[in-house]
């Protein structure tokens, strides 16, 4: 088990669980007790994306639930693409809540995790009484619809979320391959493997072309074991990559459903942890600045140097303390 330079000692095993919410079942991985806090992976990930948070957060006091997005691994995976919108999402988050028995609970997400985490606090901060956001920052709802703004980015190149839109396109381009794909998308955002400054961006697709052709080939991340590799790739192979994407083919339905919470503020106790050479970072730099206005009840926010996207893996360690430090605050002590 990675270090977690914590002085606390090693907590029980973790526990696989299929829990029943209102959508389905949800598959959680559930390890410690305490105050609950609730994992939530991003695209395209597992629970075992918090595999050296759980053992980390449950030796500190906590009950840590790392749970598989529906569309994801055991999870249950509808078959219509509406039925990943955000209010879906929620509700099976309060519905983990409830089938564990608690009341309330933290809630951490990476990636489109954080979007998830973010709705979730936003919609029911009566069971979310706190939230910390990786990789990906509170942005309120405003604007044009989001598919409009994301075909504007790139010129004669296609955005890679306008790339997903379209059901069976991109799954046509993953699944043939999933293993190689997966390989490809970690290590371009990776920090010690992704494309050198100036490269052509793996996250634009020329027109004709791939996703998979901007990726580094050959190589893999120092967080990204053979064997994690293997873990990752296995779920997707057996699920297929449909109900992950069909997060991304929600963006316009989000921005419909929360049309009564434009620049609506985020007011929970919050964190957010974002990695310096991560390109979330830098598309979101505005969303960033705009913290005072918009996390209000910002605790900490931490931009993590020489780090990529994958941050709770790329920098296991770091990241333990950064939420430890953060969950035992007075903030979020008080709030829960």
């Amino acid at each position: 088990m990675p270090s977690t330079d914590l002085p606390i000692p090693a907590p029980s095993a973790a526990v696989h669980r299929l829990v029943e919410v209102p959508g389905g079942r949800i598959h959680l991985v559930e390890q410690g007790s305490g105050p609950l806090v609730l994992l939530v992976h991003g695209f395209p990930e597992s629970w075992y994306s918090w595999r050296h948070q759980l053992p980390a957060l449950a030796a500190a006091g906590f009950r840590a639930v790392a749970i598989d997005v529906r569309g994801y691994g055991r999870s249950s995976g509808p078959g219509e693409a509406e039925a990943y919108r955000m209010p879906a999402h929620v509700s099976d988050n309060v519905g983990v809540v409830r089938a564990l028995g608690e009341r309330t609970a933290t809630i951490v997400g990476h990636d489109w995790g954080a979007g998830i985490a973010s709705g979730s606090a936003l919609l029911r901060p009566d069971v979310f009484t706190s939230v910390g956001l990786l990789g990906v920052p509170y942005a309120p709802r405003s604007g044009p619809r989001p598919t409009e703004v994301f075909a504007r980015i790139g010129g004669a190149d296609e955005f890679y979320v306008g790339y997903f839109q379209a059901p069976g396109r991109a799954e046509a381009e993953i699944e043939p391959d999933v293993r190689g794909w997966l390989a490809g998308f970690y290590a371009a955002l990776s920090a010690d493997t992704m494309p050198p400054s100036g490269a052509d961006s793996p996250f634009l697709v020329p027109p004709g072309a791939r996703m998979r052709d901007r990726f580094p080939a050959g190589v893999l991340p120092s967080w990204l074991s053979e064997a994690d590799l293997d873990f990752y790739a296995a779920e997707f192979e057996r699920t297929g990559l449909t109900g992950a994407l069909n997060r991304y083919r929600n963006v316009d339905r989000d921005w419909e459903d929360l049309a009564g919470l434009d620049g609506a503020p985020l007011t929970p106790p919050s964190l957010f942890i974002g990695g310096e050479l991560d390109p979330s970072t830098g598309w979101s730099a505005e969303a960033i600045a705009a913290f005072p206005t918009t996390l209000p009840g910002l605790v900490s926010s931490h931009i993590l140097p020489g780090c990529g996207h994958w941050l709770q893996q790329e920098r296991a360690a770091e990241v333990n303390r950064l939420l430890v430090a953060w969950l035992r605050s007075p903030q979020v002590r008080a709030a829960g």
